[in-house]
């Protein structure tokens, strides 16, 4: 389960010695970070826990199962804005610390027309759908007592970057060959981290829906796909204890004495597009009932990545040492694959209560690094390897519940749905949990506006170098409040 939470981003660009050559440090979280389900769009789907293929009667499905287009018989504007924030409380050698970032967007803009037919129906609809929230934190602070730290981790791999920084030393045999970099400093530091992550992915969609016999709908949605990914990771160590005041990092310069704080940080830059399709299926049983089934086909994204790395070193004497300007700075660019999704749900509705479910199947291991541009053939096809050995099958459910008050046009609503960890062998506490529930209006069946409220909740770790020997645990929850509203006419 190491691979899972594998290192900070940015450790492993130092690892691998990226700087001026052409190595890739992406991993799975990488892959993950596209491929995992979004929260929907919608604010009645939302409040339904997102068991909607079964329903999707407005602009919604054009995210959820296209072919629920076709039960529209009227011209239809919609729009949502929600509220996110991501909450982590981290535990790093029994010190907790919490950490929160949010984010506030558009969620959905559509419109839908229904052209006039004979009989049947068909239907189009443009609409803007905000895909994935990419928002995220991260802080922790823990004094590490063991004989361990990144320093000697980076040291040990004769990594450039401590050595720019004086921390490191080089060691020679007796015949003045090089064998190996050594460092005096082993463990005892206080080590620190923040990391804060922003940006979306939202897709502009072109979708339609054709009733081809009676009750029985299909469609599609074709999605454009664009985003950003921004990461900013602060990480420390620290001799709390002054156990080094009196011994140099490199034994042949004297400012070295004394090392009191190793710094880096990261920062990264995605710029994200790409395309994907979604086929449905919709059958309506006696105006009591709907079954549905989509295919999610493999979403493309290119990701043109830029990357880079700085840090310090800090002395006794306050002689502080850094790297020169622009060493440690990548640029590349790479696709992502990323694996089918099936889908089946059904709903029923029944003396104004409408209850639905459904679930998706996804093989996570089907995801693949492509088309690498300034990065190595080999060191893709080795990400690709890991991928198939870390990554497996996740089959998730959402269940939902609407009850409709006669004569007040008011429809209260209760969700609940499940996001299986991706990786082989995780505990349960790994999954992510979302809770939902909100009410509406709907005015003469023409005007509605929605309120819903999601809460969600998983467990995850990070590993900031090593196995198990500076790991993070994190409790994480996310908050979510989505105001939508539709008008037909």
């Amino acid at each position: 389960m190491f691979s899972k939470r594998l290192i900070p981003i940015f450790i492993l660009y130092a690892i691998l010695g990226i700087f001026g050559n052409q190595s890739i440090a992406q991993n799975t979280n990488d892959v993950l970070r596209l491929a995992m389900p979004g929260l929907g769009t919608g604010g009645r789907a939302l409040g339904m826990g997102n068991s909607y293929i079964g329903v999707s009667d407005d602009a919604s499905a054009s995210y959820f199962n296209p072919a629920g287009l076709g039960l529209i018989k009227r011209m239809e504007f919609s729009g949502g804005l929600d509220y996110y924030r991501f909450h982590n409380n981290a535990t790093l050698f029994g010190n907790s610390t919490e950490y929160a970032n949010s984010s506030t967007q558009i969620n959905q803009l559509a419109f839908v027309f229904p052209f006039p037919t004979l009989r049947g129906s068909l239907v189009f609809g443009i609409s803007y759908n905000h895909q994935s929230n990419l928002v995220s934190a991260l802080n922790f602070d823990g004094f590490n007592s063991g004989n361990n730290s990144q320093i000697q981790y980076l040291t040990a791999r004769n990594n450039d970057l401590v050595y720019d920084l004086l921390l490191s030393f080089p060691v020679y045999d007796q015949n003045n060959n090089y064998l190996y970099d050594s460092t005096i400093i082993q463990g005892k530091l206080n080590q620190e981290g923040l990391r804060l992550n922003s940006g979306d992915i939202h897709t502009w969609a072109l979708s339609g829906a054709i009733e081809i016999y009676k009750n029985l709908f299909i469609g599609g949605t074709l999605n454009i796909i664009s985003g950003e990914f921004n990461s900013n990771y602060d990480y420390y160590e620290d001799d709390i204890l002054r156990i080094y005041d009196n011994v140099q990092t490199d034994p042949t310069i004297s400012t070295t004495k004394g090392f009191q704080s190793f710094y880096l940080n990261s920062l990264m830059n995605w710029d994200i597009s790409g395309w994907d399709l979604k086929l449905g299926l919709l059958y309506q049983i006696n105006k009591i009932a709907r079954v549905g089934a989509t295919i999610q086909f493999p979403k493309t994204f290119t990701v043109k990545e830029k990357y880079s790395v700085d840090g310090s070193s800090t002395f006794k004497s306050g002689v502080v040492y850094l790297p020169e300007p622009g060493d440690y700075e990548s640029i590349v660019e790479y696709d992502i694959l990323t694996p089918f999704v099936l889908s089946a749900g059904t709903s029923v509705n029944y003396m104004g209560f409408l209850l639905s479910g459904e679930f998706s199947l996804t093989d996570y291991s089907q995801s693949e690094f492509k088309n690498p541009r300034n990065i190595a053939q080999r060191d893709i096809a080795d990400m690709n390897k890991d991928i198939k050995n870390t990554l497996g099958t996740a089959l998730n459910y959402n269940v939902g519940l609407e009850y409709t008050i006669p004569n007040l046009g008011l429809r209260v609503r209760g969700g609940y749905f499940t996001q299986k960890s991706a990786y082989k062998n995780d505990p349960s506490d790994f999954n992510k949990n979302f809770l939902t529930g909100g009410a509406g209006f709907l005015v003469d069946e023409t005007v509605s506006v929605d309120l819903t409220y999601l809460h969600g909740w998983w467990n995850d770790y990070t590993e900031n170098y090593g196995f198990n020997l500076s790991r993070v645990k994190q409790k994480i929850s996310v908050d979510k409040l989505m105001l939508s509203f539709s008008y037909r006419f």
